[in-house]
């Protein structure tokens, strides 16, 4: 696994923010695990694998069309001699990017499984409408 840390490059640059948010994306591993997928109409959902991580140790916040889900482990406490490290036990930071009008419904975390219910509330007004055609005779 392959980490890279660009944040002293944006202190020295200006107007190249998004090339390099494009280069850290093209690098940034793919864990945990998720899918999305449409359960309704105007409903989705997105389910993470993130097994181990306690209720208290993950954040969910929506910043407008953007949602972040991230995981800080507390440290462990026990001293215990690992022989094998097959698990991964590494902090984490995801973010979706949300359509217009998307918003969290609910979230639940159970057996390692966090599971986001989103839903697209589209204003009346920008619903299309059907207009009567009148004549004048």
């Amino acid at each position: 696994m392959r980490n890279s840390d660009y944040t002293p490059l944006y202190r020295t640059t200006v107007g190249f923010d998004r090339l390099f948010d494009m280069l850290e994306k093209s690098v940034r591993s793919d864990w945990p695990p998720y899918n999305i997928e449409k359960t309704g109409e105007n409903d989705y959902r997105i389910t993470m694998a993130i097994a181990g991580f306690a209720l208290d140790e993950v954040e969910l916040m929506q910043n407008g069309p953007e949602l972040s889900v991230v995981g800080q482990r507390k440290p462990d406490q026990e001293n215990r001699e690992v022989l094998h490290r097959g698990l991964a036990t590494g902090n984490f930071k995801q973010v979706f990017k949300l359509a217009d009008h998307v918003k969290v419904k609910a979230a639940n975390l159970e057996n390692g499984l966090l599971s986001v219910d989103l839903v697209r509330e589209v204003p009346e007004e920008l619903k299309p409408r059907r207009i009567e055609i009148g004549s004048e005779a």
